[in-house]
């Protein structure tokens, strides 16, 4: 057996037996796991119908079709002739005796302070805010702007505006003026809910100025403030949440009867260039998805405790409440920095309130690994379930996760979707054993396929990303923007979504991922994947953080140069960067030798420390950076600059 074969995990008998896959399995009629994604493909009707009635999805009307395609292929309706508020599967549990006083949030704030309501107190609170919006004049369709640390306000704020049939824009709480000027001026937000600010290691982080800011520049009508107890307002103009919070709602007030095909979410995605995307999300599509694949690929359960440490303005924030909360599990929510005041906070967290799932990207992972004692100083054995995503992780690092956070026994479940497909398209299941850094299935109901740059499938090489058909959970399209969804998804291949990464389909039906297909490397007219170039790089001792970028040069069409952030302080730039060039050669040849290897202090990333490429060629080449909305550490950006300036 090869040591990589060593590193597999594979399924105790208890695992696969007591899994949601399994009782899907039984209750269809299907031999086994790969039975099951073919008939999600073939029957998929049929597949839709189980998954609704497993995961507990409250129609209010029942749908008398699975699909219709009246507009092509790029713009389904779903569960046609249905009506559903995606909040009626989450708040029917406030009514079940069982699960009424079950925490339904926990909150954890950076200085300490733990915070918990029940599935029956958060009903209240929703519908109490959510009357107090509709007194206002927030109606239907109109778009409200979120930007919240995670807790309980921003929980209550998503659901509340679902509730009443409007739609949320969820903003990063990092953001500046401009980024979210942008995103609520492009699809004519009426009114925006922010905090006043919030504690990052240990300070305070205004975030008032910035919304008062944004108040003028737009002319919202509503300013709606989540303050501290004791503040005042910060403009006579602006409304108090916890005042919105305790209206006295209508007697019976009901959840307005929506669509499966009304929006309830606009949450944009950054592209290489130009504004940012506003993928649209409705009733009937993301709220199903992510049910369907807590379900399905992170086997989630009644009284389970869900972790996912992620901003609420990106993606992960409202797949954790779709996650939790319509699976009658416990959302856990912490506001601050994960190593603050040291590696342990993750680990304590886990340990105080007996988390089950555990969810965080590769770059967390990695500052783990490089504080072992610290990360591990709390009692993680309550973690069944390990999750990562957001970006590419190497094989050494996810097995680390499984032998030191799974103890050896909770398996790492590889996610990677994007803002626009809602959750995964390529996953894993606790049924199949999963190869380190690998994915052992696509997600049911979805077919997906590596494809060349002619678009046909391709096995055991390095391909894009494609998906064969509609799915569930996809983005309806940009906010009143169709052409440029086409263009961003559907005409690269036509009759293909192409999703934008590199990939490589296995033998046996499983994936690895290579990084995004605009960070691709081609050198001598050979393409390479970042991601497997940094993957070696951290087989390195001296490596902590590693990035690698192609540059254009006039031999090769393109050279490798590689930025790096040593393990240690001390290290001697020259020793390590010329390990680092006969290293690249020796693992993936001599035509790979980088042309340059730069030693940094930080690498651009955004707040959940994915690690911005394309910032990187951008600022190193000279040429215009696109959106940098999501940019945490601007300062990263002028230093590679800098670099750039005595390199060339």
């Amino acid at each position: 057996m090869s040591e990589r074969d060593a590193d597999t995990w594979y399924p105790r008998p208890e695992q696969v037996a007591h899994s949601n896959v399994a009782r899907l399995i039984k209750t269809l009629g299907v031999a086994d796991y790969d039975a099951l994604y073919r008939l999600s493909i073939e029957k998929p009707d049929v597949y839709w119908r189980a998954v609704n009635d497993f995961c507990g999805i409250v129609w209010s009307e029942d749908y008398v079709r699975y699909a219709d395609y009246a507009r092509g292929k790029e713009f389904p309706k779903w569960f046609v002739g249905g009506k559903i508020n995606w909040t009626d599967s989450i708040f029917i549990h406030a009514d079940d005796p069982v699960c009424a006083t079950r925490n339904a949030l926990v909150v954890e704030t950076e200085s300490g302070e733990i915070t918990a309501v029940s599935y029956a107190e958060l009903c209240e609170r929703v519908r109490r805010f959510a009357a107090g919006l509709s007194e206002i004049g927030v109606t239907k369709r109109d778009r409200v702007g979120i930007l919240l640390e995670p807790g309980i306000e921003a929980a209550v704020s998503l659901l509340a505006v679902s509730y009443i049939g409007a739609v949320c824009v969820p903003l990063y709480s990092g953001f500046g003026t401009d980024p979210i000027v942008s995103r609520l001026s492009s699809c004519g937000a009426r009114a925006l809910i922010a905090t006043t600010g919030f504690d990052r290691r240990g300070q305070r982080v205004n975030t008032a100025d910035i919304a008062l800011e944004v108040k003028n520049c737009i002319g919202l009508e509503h300013l709606i403030f989540k303050k501290k107890p004791g503040e005042a307002l910060p403009s006579p103009s602006t409304l108090d949440w916890n005042t919105l919070a305790d209206t006295t709602p209508p007697a019976l007030q009901a959840p307005a009867r929506t669509t499966p095909d009304d929006p309830f979410m606009i949450i944009h995605t950054s592209g290489t260039s130009g504004k940012p995307k506003g993928t649209v999300h409705t009733h009937g599509g993301f709220p199903l998805k992510i049910a369907h694949d807590a379900a399905i690929h992170f086997d989630m359960k009644p009284g389970d405790v869900f972790f996912w440490p992620a901003d609420m303005g990106w993606i992960a924030g409202a797949i954790g409440i779709a996650t939790s909360l319509i699976h009658r599990a416990t959302m856990i929510c912490y506001d601050g920095a994960p190593n603050f005041p040291n590696w342990s906070r993750m680990a304590q967290i886990i340990e105080r309130h007996k988390v089950t799932h555990f969810a965080c990207g590769p770059t967390m992972i990695r500052g783990f690994a490089s504080n072992k004692a610290e990360a591990l100083a709390g009692d993680v054995s309550s973690i069944r379930i390990l999750i990562t995503g957001g970006e590419t992780i190497d094989p050494d690092h996810f097995v680390w996760q499984h032998r030191n956070f799974g103890h050896g026994y909770a398996p790492v479940i590889n996610y990677s979707g994007g803002t626009e497909t809602s959750g995964s398209l390529v996953s894993s299941v606790i049924v199949k054993p999963i190869e380190p850094a690998g994915f052992n299935t696509a997600s049911p109901g979805i077919a997906v396929d590596v494809i060349d740059a002619k678009g046909r499938s391709v096995t055991g090489e390095i391909g894009d990303l494609a998906v064969l058909a509609p799915f569930v959970g996809m983005t309806q399209s940009f906010w009143e923007e169709d052409e440029r969804y086409l263009d961003a998804y559907w005409r690269a291949v036509p009759g293909k979504w192409v999703h934008g990464d590199l990939a490589m389909k296995t033998p046996e039906g499983g994936f690895i991922l290579s990084g995004r297909s605009d960070d691709t490397i081609k050198v001598a007219g050979k393409r390479l994947g970042p991601a497997e170039v940094e993957e070696i790089l951290h087989e390195l001792p001296g490596v902590s953080e590693a990035a690698a970028i192609g540059v254009e040069d006039p031999k090769k069409g393109q050279m490798l140069v590689l930025f790096i952030i040593p393990s240690r302080e001390g290290y001697e730039d020259k020793d390590l960067a010329g390990g680092i060039g006969r290293h690249v050669e020796m693992r993936l040849g001599k035509l790979y030798r980088p042309g340059r290897v730069h030693i940094v202090r930080q690498l651009p990333k955004t707040r959940s420390g994915k690690v911005m490429r394309r910032v990187i060629r951008s600022a190193y080449c000279g040429i215009p950076a696109g959106d940098l909305s999501s940019l945490d550490n601007p300062s990263a950006v002028d230093d590679i600059a800098a670099i750039a300036a005595g390199a060339n």
